[in-house]
Parts: C-alpha cells; sequence; structure tokens
C-alpha cells in the first residue's frame, strides 16, 4: 500500500533551461508538500544524476539547447532495465506530445502550466512508479518463498504418493498448487504435470476461512470442518468427494516485503477422498423414498415438496401456478377385467404419455392408484391449462396396446390455480381434486375448474372462438392503414395494413384482444390470406383513383410463413387485382424468419424475383444478426418501438437505433421507425439519417377513405432543420431556477447567441433533439437529475457539444469524475462574475469550432 508519506518522500528531478520555469515548477511541488526536489538546467546531466539518486520522477522539458528531450530519454533508457521511464515531459506543441508519449515518456503537462493539473498528473505519476517498485521487489520475495516450500514439499513426496486418497498442496500466497500425490492425479485423469499448471480454483472449491489459530504465534497444523463436494475430471465428468482442508502455518520469510504475505504465509493441504460408491447408494435410497416404483414419477411426498417449492418461488417472482389433478375413468374394470399386471402395464403407458405433454420445467406425479397431477408453473394462465387439458385429453384417445389387449381410456381432469383459489399446496391439492368430482359428475372426459368464474372466462374463450370463425366467414374484419412518411421530403411513402375486428354488439374490438386468440386457434393462417387479398385489393382502388399508387405493408405471422401458402396466396392475390408487385411489401418477424431458414430463403427469393418487398418488423428485439440479413432477401428494416420511446433521452436506446441504421444502410437496406410519437423524436431520427417514420406524431391508423383523404391533400411533415439556416452559435441553458434562466438569458443575449433554455433535463433533452446546440451550460441541483447525470447522457447521444457545469453547490467527487470522464469540459461555480463568464462561454464556442470545423473557428472567433 503506498502511502502518502511515501509520495511525498518520493525523489523528482526538474530539467530545463529556463531558470524561471524551474523556480515555478520547485515551488509548485513545495506548497504541494514534496521534499525530494532536485533541478538541473543541464540536460546532459541528468543520465548521471539519474543513475546516482534513482529518482522517482523526472521532470523533463523536450526543447532544451545542447540535448534536446527525447536524447535525454535515450540516455536513461539504458539505466532502467524494464524499460519504465519515470519521464514526465513539458511540452506546448500537441503534435510534441504524442511523439514524447512514443518515445517512452509516461505523461506530459502543457505550457503555460495549470497548478492543478501539473500536481495531479505528478502524484499519479509518482504512485504508479512507487506501486511499479513495489511489485518488483514483492516478485523476488515469491520466488524466494516458493523456492523454501518447494524445498520443504519435497519431504512429503513419498507419504502423500503412498495414500489412495487425494492430497493437493497450495501455496496462499501465490494460490498455486505447489504439488499433487499420486492418488490426486488417478482421481482427476491428468499427470503429474498437467494438474501442477491448472490453478486451483479450476480443480478445488474455494477453501473456508483459516482459524485464527492458523495466523504465526499459533499451532503449526490445524485441520477445518470436512465437507462433500463434487471435483472435475479432465473428461468433463463430476466425481464426488469427501473434501477436508489442513492449514499449516509457516514460519516468516526473511526479507518479507513489509504490510505483505511474504512477511508470514499460510500453506494450504486439501485432502479429496472418492465417495462414489456411497453417494450411489444415498442416491438409491433418496430415489425409492420419493419416486413412485411402477412409473418412476414422483409420488405423493415429493409432489408435495416440488408444489411447497414451486408456491414459495411463485410468491417471490409473482408468478401463476396450475395444478391438474387427473383421475382416470373406469380403470378398476380394466384392471379388474385384464388383472393387475395389465393393469400396472396401462399406468406405466399412460404415464409416458403424460409427461410428453408438459415442458421440461412443469413436474408430473402419481397421487394414488389411478391418480396423477401437474404443475404447471411460471406464464402458464388457464387458457394454457385448457390447452394442457385437452393434451392429456387426446392422448388418452389412441388404443393401449396390453400385450395383444387394446384398451381405451377417458380422464377426468380438476384445475386449481395459484393465487387465484388458494395459496398453500394442500388447498391448491384438494381444490383441484374437488373440480375433478365435478368433471366426473359432469360426465367424464372433461375438465372443471375449480373457481367458477374461470369456467365463464373459458367458456368466453370458446365464444370468442366461434365468433372469429364467424367474423371470417361472414367478411366482419376490415383493415386501417397508418402513413408511413419519408424523412427526406416529409411526403407519405406507404402505408402498413393493420387488422380491425368490427364484432357485431361490441363495436370495433381491439387487435390484442382476438389476435392472441388467431394466432392459437391457427385461423391466423386463414385470416392472413385474407388481408393480402384485402390489401391488394385496396392498392387496385386507390391506383384506378385520383389518390394513385400506393405502397402497403402487410404482417405475415410466424404461423402464417410456416402453415400457409404465402407464395400462392400473394401471387394469387397480385394476379386477381391487377397489381404491381413492387407496391406490396411483406413484413416478417425475425422468429418468423428463422423458424426455417432454407424454406424461407426459397419462399423469399421467389417473392423478391417478382418483384415484392420484404422487411422485417421489430427488429432489435429478436436475433439481430448480420448473419441472417446477408442470407434472406430483405429490403427493409423496422426499428421496434421499443427503442424508439426513449430514444432522445436514453443513450442505450438511441445508442441501438442509430447501430441499427447504420448497419442496414451499410447493406444497402432502407430503416423505418415505428412508434414515432413526438416532434423531438422526428427530428433526432432524421438528423441521424432514417428513412422514414411511422406513429402517432404523424397519424394514426385511417380507414382506407380518410387515409385516400390525407394523401390527396398533400399532407406531409414540417420541415426539417436546415442547416443554412442555424445559427453560427446555440447556447443551451438548464436551469430549474427562473431567476437564473432569465439572468443567463439577458447576460449571453447581447453576444449575439441562439439561446434555448430548459427549466428541467426532459426539457433539455427535447431542446437538443430539435436543435444543433454547440454549446450547453446546466445547473448541477436539479429535483429530477443532477447536471452531471445529465451531461453524462449527452455527452454519449451529443459527443460534440461543449458541456459546462455551473452551479453554487456541488459534490466534487461527482463533478472530477465526470470532468475526467470527459462528460463536463468546464465548471464554474455561482453567484459567476459576469465578464470572466461572457469570455469562457465565448472561448467553449471557439473551443467547439476549433475541435468541430477547424475552417470556421476564426470567424466565429470573430463574432
Amino acid at each position: 500500500m503506498i502511502s502518502q508519506a511515501d509520495i511525498y518522500a518520493a525523489k523528482i528531478l526538474i530539467v530545463d533551461d529556463q531558470e524561471v520555469n524551474l523556480r515555478l515548477l520547485e515551488h509548485l511541488l513545495q506548497s504541494g508538500g514534496y521534499t525530494a526536489i532536485t533541478s538541473t538546467l543541464d540536460a546532459r546531466a541528468v543520465a548521471g544524476l539519474h543513475q546516482h539518486h534513482q529518482f522517482d520522477l523526472i521532470i523533463l522539458d523536450l526543447v532544451m539547447p545542447g540535448m534536446s528531450g527525447y536524447e535525454v530519454m535515450d540516455a536513461l533508457r539504458p539505466l532502467e532495465l524494464e524499460g519504465y521511464l519515470p519521464v514526465l515531459v513539458i511540452a506546448a506543441d500537441p503534435d510534441a506530445k504524442l511523439a514524447a508519449l512514443e518515445a517512452g515518456a509516461r505523461d506530459f503537462i502543457s505550457k503555460p502550466f495549470d497548478a492543478l493539473e501539473v500536481l495531479t498528473r505528478i502524484r499519479n505519476m509518482l504512485e504508479v512508479r512507487l506501486l511499479h517498485r513495489a511489485a518488483r521487489h514483492y516478485n523476488t520475495l515469491l520466488e524466494r518463498t516458493v523456492g523454501q516450500r518447494t524445498a520443504e514439499l519435497q519431504r512429503f513426496r513419498g507419504a502423500m504418493d503412498a495414500t489412495t486418497d487425494a492430497i493437493f498442496l497450495v501455496d496462499v500466497l501465490g494460490m498455486t498448487l505447489v504439488d499433487v500425490n499420486d492418488g490426486a492425479c488417478r482421481l482427476l485423469g491428468y499427470a503429474r504435470t498437467e494438474l501442477l499448471a491448472l490453478a486451483p480454483g479450476t480443480l478445488l472449491p474455494s477453501p473456508p476461512a483459516p482459524p485464527l489459530a492458523a495466523l504465526p504465534g499459533g499451532p503449526a497444523h490445524l485441520a477445518t470442518e470436512v465437507t462433500e463436494c463434487e471435483l472435475v475430471r479432465r473428461d468433463l465428468s463430476l466425481i464426488p468427494v469427501e473434501l477436508g482442508w489442513h492449514w499449516y502455518a509457516q514460519a516468516p520469510v526473511a526479507g518479507g516485503y513489509p504490510g505483505t504475505p511474504g512477511a508470514g504465509g499460510l500453506l494450504l493441504i486439501a485432502v479429496a477422498r472418492d465417495i462414489s460408491e456411497r453417494r450411489q447408494a444415498q442416491e438409491r435410497l433418496k430415489h425409492l423414498a420419493h419416486y413412485d416404483g411402477l412409473t418412476g414419477l414422483p409420488n405423493r411426498s415429493l409432489f408435495y415438496q416440488t408444489l411447497a417449492q414451486a408456491v414459495e418461488l411463485a410468491q417471490e417472482k409473482s408468478w401463476r401456478i396450475v395444478v391438474l389433478f387427473i383421475a382416470l375413468d373406469r380403470f378398476k374394470s380394466i384392471n379388474d377385467t385384464l388383472g393387475a399386471a395389465l393393469g400396472d402395464e396401462l399406468l406405466r403407458q399412460f404415464s409416458n404419455r403424460l409427461v410428453e405433454c408438459v415442458r421440461l420445467r412443469d413436474t408430473v406425479g402419481r397421487l394414488g392408484n389411478d391418480e396423477f397431477a401437474l404443475i404447471l408453473t411460471m406464464s402458464r394462465n388457464q387458457q394454457e391449462a385448457v390447452a394442457v387439458a385437452n393434451q392429456v385429453r387426446e392422448a388418452l384417445r389412441a388404443p393401449f396396446d396390453l400385450r395383444g389387449h387394446a384398451a381405451t381410456l377417458t380422464a377426468s381432469i380438476g384445475i386449481a390455480m395459484y393465487p387465484d383459489d388458494a395459496t398453500d399446496p394442500e388447498t391448491l391439492i384438494k381444490y383441484a381434486n374437488t373440480a375433478m368430482g365435478g368433471a366426473k359428475q359432469a360426465g367424464r372426459d372433461g375438465y372443471r375448474f375449480f373457481t367458477a368464474g374461470m369456467n365463464v372466462q373459458v367458456l368466453a374463450r370458446l365464444d370468442l372462438e366461434l365468433a372469429l370463425r364467424h367474423a371470417l366467414e361472414h367478411d366482419q374484419f376490415i383493415l386501417y392503414y397508418q402513413p408511413k412518411v419519408d424523412l427526406r421530403t416529409g411526403r407519405i411513402s406507404g402505408v402498413e395494413a393493420l387488422l380491425r375486428w368490427r364484432r357485431p354488439g361490441y363495436g370495433l374490438v381491439a387487435p390484442a384482444e382476438f389476435v392472441p386468440v388467431l394466432e392459437d386457434t391457427g385461423l391466423i393462417v386463414r385470416v392472413g390470406a385474407w388481408v393480402i387479398q384485402a390489401a391488394c385489393r385496396q392498392i387496385a382502388e386507390w391506383r384506378d383513383s385520383e389518390v394513385g399508387p400506393v405502397h402497403v405493408a402487410v404482417n405475415v405471422s410466424s404461423r402464417q410463413f410456416a402453415e400457409g401458402d404465402l407464395e400462392g396466396e400473394v401471387t394469387r392475390a397480385l394476379a386477381l387485382h391487377g397489381v404491381a408487385p413492387e407496391l406490396l411489401e411483406l413484413e416478417l418477424t425475425e422468429t418468423a424468419l428463422m423458424s426455417n431458414a432454407e424454406r424461407t430463403i426459397v419462399v423469399l427469393g421467389k417473392l423478391k424475383k417478382i418483384g415484392v418487398k420484404v422487411a422485417i418488423d421489430d427488429f432489435g428485439t429478436g436475433y439481430s444478426s448480420l448473419a441472417y440479413l446477408q442470407r434472406f432477401p430483405i429490403d427493409k428494416l423496422k426499428i421496434d418501438i421499443a427503442f424508439v420511446r426513449n430514444i432522445t433521452s436514453n443513450p442505450n436506446d438511441a445508442a441501438i437505433a442509430l447501430a441499427i441504421v447504420s448497419m442496414a444502410h451499410s447493406l444497402k437496406l432502407s430503416v423505418v421507425a415505428e412508434g414515432v410519437e413526438s416532434r423531438p423524436q422526428l427530428e433526432y431520427l432524421r438528423r441521424n439519417r432514417c428513412d422514414e417514420i411511422q406513429g402517432f406524431y404523424f397519424s394514426r391508423a385511417l380507414p382506407a377513405l380518410e387515409l385516400g383523404q390525407m394523401i390527396v391533400a398533400g399532407a406531409g411533415l414540417p420541415p426539417g432543420h436546415d442547416p443554412a439556416a442555424q445559427p453560427a452559435q446555440t447556447l443551451l441553458i438548464v436551469d430549474d431556477d427562473v431567476n437564473v434562466l432569465s439572468s443567463l438569458h439577458r447576460l449571453f443575449r447581447p453576444e449575439g447567441y441562439q439561446i434555448l433554455t430548459a427549466s428541467t433535463p426532459a426539457e433539455g433533452f427535447e431542446m437538443l433533439a430539435l436543435h444543433r446546440v454547440h454549446v450547453i451550460v446546466c445547473d448541477q441541483r436539479m429535483p429530477s437529475m443532477s447536471g452531471t447525470e445529465f451531461l453524462s447522457k449527452v455527452k454519449e447521444l451529443y459527443p460534440e457539444t461543449i458541456r459546462i457545469i455551473l452551479s453554487g453547490y456541488t459534490g466534487l467527487e461527482a463533478v472530477l469524475d465526470s470532468i475526467n470522464r470527459g462528460a463536463i469540459y468546464r465548471f464554474y461555480t455561482k453567484p459567476w462574475d459576469d465578464t470572466q463568464l461572457r469570455d469562457n462561454i465565448r472561448l467553449a464556442f471557439q473551443h467547439y469550432w476549433m475541435v468541430n470545423q477547424p475552417g470556421l473557428a476564426r470567424v466565429a472567433a470573430v463574432r
């Protein structure tokens, strides 16, 4: 550990041919607390002085008569055998700074001197230099320690190899294997040299903390508790062992560096004994106690334990659990007729079919003779419970082959849900059993929910399915159209067709209520074909009217793409209505594309060949891989609304959206941003070269008639930012105090800046999206977000801006951290000096133009 005293006592040499610079730096260092300072005007004397005194830091001027700073570093290099030159150069020329670093200097300071910068850089270099020296000393000590301990371990080699247990000797100081015995090699399947080359952490679990008595001065040998664990063999198989840890206290090493473990250490001995046979016997006993001997399923005891654990986890995660109680109908008569042996075979076959009906994370158990139960966890709801119940019933319909005898069965199923019906395992199973009894009373071969309200929901779902089938047959579906706008022209470039359902007696039903049902039932395939036909019909109607040709995008579901004849449906619709293929665009999700990649490539290739456009919908939420973008014939990407919603204030969302834009353009694809709901979102996307947008900011989805009228009327976006009309210098002031905003506005108005003000960070983000801002002055203390937090996000979103904190109170650490990370350019305090602040803001603008547009820097300086 490097102390404050070590740093202030470090030996420093100052080399400069200017007497005034020497004295200035000497005074600055002495004022900072440094005591061992040497200086010289003669650059040729530096190597000799360093060889004699071994300075911790040399502050070196680059430009000196007789011998340049570069030549001095060449002379110093042979004296630093490890190549670490403790040189801090003084330079004014930026190119000279880079050259000095390449020549071996560790850092630089600029002329004229900034006291805080000089002291900070000197302290940082001294810390690194002293740590580097301590590390070298420590390595020397470590080598000596390892040598001593290796000699000690040789004496134990014979005894170690004589035992069948595996023994590992670990040097705690360096966490390396010192030695292993033959038993360890046999146990893990390695040669001795291979084992010694591995880190202990890759072979053994973390050891317990050493007992206090194991410290130097305590007993030499101590054993801690014995634990059971599994070790990984060379073939990656696991072997169970009984592992004991033994601590061996060692005497201090002579010459150990003060404050390091080398001043006294511990040797750790791990002894592992193979307990595979004992573990196998335990597993056999455990299996017999918790699993049904006939079917191999969890028995009643284990099923209750599993359900209790699932309930406990569901309470923490706010999940839902479904319990299905299944009783085989008339099993007793089959068992009595064919005998117990064939009855047992029937139960085994049924349990196998039951397991195939559920997911890996669900649980199947046998509770009694002909009674089984299921635990369905996480996202399961009443609809999924119904689906599983129907799968179980369907699994029973195929006859069972009982040694030549065919038998068929049905089942009565009761369903209870956590937390809707009960919150403890016993009650859940009791309620599911009660519901099963209701299913038997209702005529068997069916299911019932314990809660009457859930039965109502199931019936409502069935009613919805029937109504949807009726809707398709009686033309109750219609299409609405949401416009897309070209950001280059501001005009409507196309529309997306969106499905709506006018259900008699209910009005317009939201897609979220019926589209999932279409997906679950498979009706989406037929409805998707109807959408393609309706969209092509509407394209033809618009084409033959004053509206003219309109590009229409149609969503294609994963199930429609996988099960339907997409190519045939599109071809027939285009031919029937005489529509040009390039006016139709198909939007597919990434999941639909990847479900059967080879078939997808073939189908989309054929559609592309006839001229149909293809877009990826909700891009960024699925695979988002360059590999498939290159493989599939795609024309357009649609950025998901999740990345657009906070694009002006969330650097992560902005980075993802802009990466999609850049990636798409590099692949010659166009980009559409979904869900644009505000002018700042629009301007940010327009500024960053997004091609099209759609969303409520421009228009909601409209009926075909209204959409056509909008196109005829020439509706479009307001004009975007004109760089030529942008004021030369734009200043944004963010402060929650309106008086401060007013004062700063009056102060800077005579300077000719375009001045924007915001009273909250949210307003600040909007202003940044709407205007090209050059300099930002921000208060530190604001209710919703501190100034440093706000400017850190601004740095990621608009890195070219010059960012300044102006505040009467702030945490110094936060400001310094932001300055070091480059989030803040300057920090000024309140109350401010008007003249000084005006001059500094003027310099900030000059800095902006010098960095971003050097050709305009002179013009900005004149203004």
